[in-house]
């Protein structure tokens, strides 16, 4: 049965009074208020609908996070597999092609604007104009210094202090016994673009509708800046300490009781263990995964996973021991020059 619009406008407006959406702690995901029929989706952003019609989406994901109920997006054939056979039970595609029988498709000439057309609707921007939002919580001796902005919908749990001009974004959760120094902006958009090149703009923004969660006992230097989820949560893991100037990309999750330096870049999507540490200036591609106990040492560029309790050095990042002896032979190149030449060679 499609759901008609009268009844899901009811929903929409409940949905606003409860602080938009409900995400899960412990899940990755957006979710909507209430399961929405695939029928009225595909009716919204005009598709074709293929496959499953009875089914109910229940939030939008994109391709990194999704689960079971979500709906994703897909525009290019070298992910059309990757995301019919992800767990994402519908996909906004813009080719006709098989399906799982318990999937459905919504055939459209341009599925990221219909992606966005979905977000905007049920995650709308809504400008908050005070420097603490009406819908702002803060817990129980917390001290807030001037200058500090919180958006719509933030948590602030106990105890925290937020030094002055911190900025935090609307739906962004800060646990208990957090410090938070001056500068530092918490929950800004990804830094996520479609990029299509037959268009007058090549890069177009996909719009966060993500949060940044930060859990209890983390501190966070001065003049951080932590990225919000896409579709998810940037979550920072229980007793994690930040220095000055940490860049924190959109949907990393970083576990309990790491420790990162100065200048630390972090990219989207990236796994970070518990105990983890991180020394000054180390860049991190996307979509890896650093085990537990691992240790990057100071600016190393890494592209590759860690497994849990390796020591990391070096552009682009290795072993730490076998980056030494790599070094080391670099340095002797001379020598070993010198003794392998002949003479003319060498202008003797």
């Amino acid at each position: 049965m499609i759901i008609t619009f009268f009844y899901f406008h009811k929903l929409l407006a409940l949905y606003k009074l409860s602080a938009y959406f409900t995400f899960g702690f412990k899940k990755k995901v957006m979710r909507f208020p209430a399961p929405v029929p695939v029928k009225w989706i595909a009716s919204f952003i005009n598709a074709k609908l293929v496959g499953n019609k009875n089914g109910e989406v229940t939030g939008i994901n994109e391709i990194h996070n999704v689960q079971a109920g979500d709906i994703v997006f897909v525009d290019h054939p070298k992910y059309y597999n990757k995301c019919i056979n992800s767990v994402a039970s519908f996909i906004i595609i813009n080719k006709n092609t098989e399906v799982p029988d318990e999937k459905a498709l919504l055939v459209t000439e341009e599925p990221f604007e219909a992606y966005l057309k979905l977000v905007q609707h049920f995650r709308p921007f809504v400008p908050s104009l005070k420097m603490i939002s009406d819908t702002a919580t803060i817990g129980e001796g917390t001290v807030i210094m001037p200058n500090v902005f919180a958006g719509n919908n933030v948590c602030i749990g106990k105890n925290c202090i937020i030094h002055p001009n911190v900025t935090i974004y609307n739906d962004c959760v800060i646990g208990n016994n957090v410090v938070i120094h001056s500068g530092t902006i918490i929950g800004s958009d990804a830094f996520y673009f479609n990029t299509k090149k037959n268009r007058k703009v090549w890069f177009k923004k996909m719009e966060s509708c993500g949060r940044a969660v930060i859990n209890d006992d983390v501190e966070i230097g001065a003049g951080c800046t932590i990225d919000r989820g896409v579709s998810a949560d940037t979550k920072i893991g229980a007793g994690t300490k930040l220095d000055n100037m940490v860049h924190i990309g959109h949907d990393v999750v970083i576990g309990n009781n790491c420790l990162l330096a100065a200048q630390v870049g972090i990219a989207g999507n990236t796994v970070i263990g518990n105990g983890v540490t991180i020394w000054g200036q180390v860049g991190i591609n996307k979509t890896l995964t650093i085990g537990d106990n691992a240790v990057i040492l100071a600016q190393s560029g890494l592209g590759e996973n860690v497994e849990p309790g390796k020591v990391y050095f070096g552009s682009p990042a290795m072993p730490a021991l076998q980056k030494q002896k790599e070094l080391i032979w670099i340095k002797r190149i001379p020598e070993i020059w010198k003794k392998i030449m002949p003479s003319s060679v060498k202008g003797e």
